[in-house]
């Protein structure tokens, strides 16, 4: 297998998350009625916070909350229509779960008020591209950032899927986020990459950026995978809707935590679960040898 190196990441307080001994698991929840992966099934807060309950119970280690869809051609939501998703939900699942929260946005003004709410990441899918504000609320709190790598805005990414080589681009280009946050005064050993699995890619660049995994070893920062129910996995599995892309998505975390992935971001927790506890397993059998 790929080695995998381990990191520390400091959350807010004393806690820390040690990533790199086994695999994380980040639990998917929702908070938007026109979520291509569940359909606008967590967009109420008390059913919200039951998920994110279950969650935590199912062995998710990071529960991620997001207010706007930020499937291809979706519109952007304001600040605070946002808010007025996820700021409920948060408000009843802080200090009822062992997970620590994740928010995943690109707003500043969202990650301000969700981390003075008791959320301790920001995940972002546009590696600091589209909010410059986003940085400095990150860097004044001191919490861990993801940035993830796309192209354009949600309504128009698939515009920007053009590559010649998916895994030099994709390095050179959060390679470029990566000094942005630094630039911006975000502590280095705050950082996650994820490659943006079918952000801005269509399915051949997705599945080469699965594959391409163990050369971003070479960012130095722990690496995040979120292929969960996404449409690439069309193009293998035939015309699914995204709840029957569930042994697809199993397959592709089995591959992504034998290519070295320390996180993967998943919808369904307890069955993926599962998944990277073997995966983890073969891992473990292969570096012994």
């Amino acid at each position: 297998m790929f080695p995998r190196k381990i990191y520390d990441l400091s959350l807010p307080g004393k806690a820390k998350l040690r990533l790199g001994e086994r695999t994380l698991v980040m639990g998917i929840l929702n908070i938007t009625p026109d979520s291509f992966a569940d359909g606008g099934r967590h967009a109420d807060p008390v059913m919200a916070a039951a998920a994110a309950c279950e969650m935590d119970e199912g062995g998710a280690d990071i529960i991620d909350i997001g207010g706007e869809s930020t499937r291809p051609g979706a519109e952007a939501l304001t600040s605070a229509e946002e808010l007025a998703r996820v700021l409920p939900v948060i408000r009843r699942v802080v200090g009822r779960v062992r997970a620590p929260l994740s928010i995943d946005t690109y707003k500043a003004e969202v990650a301000r008020v969700a981390l003075a709410e008791g959320v301790s990441i920001v995940n972002d899918i546009s590696g600091l591209r589209y909010d410059p504000l986003l940085a400095q609320i990150v860097a004044a709190a001191g919490v861990p950032i993801v940035l993830m790598h796309t192209r354009g805005r949600p309504r128009e990414m698939y515009r920007e899927a053009v590559y010649r080589d998916v895994e030099n681009e994709v390095a050179s280009e959060l390679t470029e986020s990566i000094c942005a946050a630094v630039a911006a005064g975000i502590a280095r050993d705050r950082l996650i990459v994820d490659p943006g699995i079918g952000f801005a890619k269509r399915p051949e660049h997705s599945y080469a950026a699965l594959a391409a995994l163990p050369a971003w070893a070479a960012l130095d920062r722990p690496i995040l995978i979120g292929p969960s129910r996404k449409s690439f996995l069309q193009s293998a599995l035939g015309d699914r809707t995204p709840e029957q892309r569930e042994w697809g998505t199993a397959a592709a975390v089995a591959a992504a935590v034998l290519y070295g992935a320390h996180i993967v971001r998943v919808h369904n927790v307890p069955d993926m679960v599962d998944v990277v506890r073997v995966a983890d397993r073969i891992r473990d059998a292969t570096s012994n040898e």
